[in-house]
């Protein structure tokens, strides 16, 4: 079965990575952020 992503979806996962990467100093702790709310995922 193909998931498709709404409009709105995609405009709350880039609001997400917006805060994200406002919080960030630099890409390298942007990526350490993002990698650990993926594997934060994989464990639910």
């Amino acid at each position: 079965m193909e998931e498709i992503m709404t409009d709105k979806q995609y405009d709350g996962i880039l609001q997400m990575i917006g805060m994200i990467l406002d919080g960030c100093k630099d890409l390298e702790e942007a990526k350490i952020k993002i990698e650990a709310l993926r594997e934060g995922k994989k464990d639910n």
